[in-house]
């Protein structure tokens, strides 16, 4: 399927959950989505005949600015050669997401590492817990307003 039918199928279904698309002028074709309906809409990329998203290539945290944060999930269907970009934006306040992980098992890691650097919680997920940095680290290193500590458990953060 083209990323064009691909959109078509996914509007059909959730009408009310699809946010915004875009086809052309990108290179990854995507669909936003709104946070609350990630699970579902996952579960229906994964089972449907026609999409079978089998595997999410990446999944990666965001801070989009102006106190919104995002996800970009990357799928591809080894099954049937197609590709689509998923987009889901919330609130820096309210930072909350379904996870995933129940329905592509690799979002475990990726989920927990979009968590650790840019401070997304996904509900449901079996194990959030920082993956790269000390569980007593402070902050999200990857939001833009971070501020890098000049001393961790008194030694001198070397940047």
């Amino acid at each position: 399927m083209t990323p064009q039918e691909i959109i078509e199928k996914l509007k059909s279904k959730f009408v009310e959950t699809i946010t915004d698309t875009k086809v052309e002028g990108v290179v990854d074709p995507f669909v936003k989505v709104k946070p609350e309906s990630m699970k579902e809409v996952a579960l229906f990329l994964r089972d449907d005949a026609d999409l079978q998203f089998d595997f999410l290539m990446c999944l990666s945290g965001v801070d989009l600015g102006k106190g919104n944060l995002g996800v970009v999930y990357n799928l591809y269907s080894m099954n049937k050669k197609h590709k689509i970009t998923i987009k889901v934006e919330v609130s820096r306040d309210k930072a909350e997401i379904p996870s995933v992980e129940s329905v592509w098992r690799t979002a475990n890691w990726h989920e927990r590492e979009a968590y650790d650097l840019v401070g997304i919680t996904f509900t449901g997920h079996p194990d959030l817990r920082r993956i790269l940095l000390p569980t007593d680290w402070e902050g999200h290193p990857l939001r833009k307003d971070y501020k890098v500590p000049e001393f961790y458990q008194g030694m001198k953060v070397p940047y």
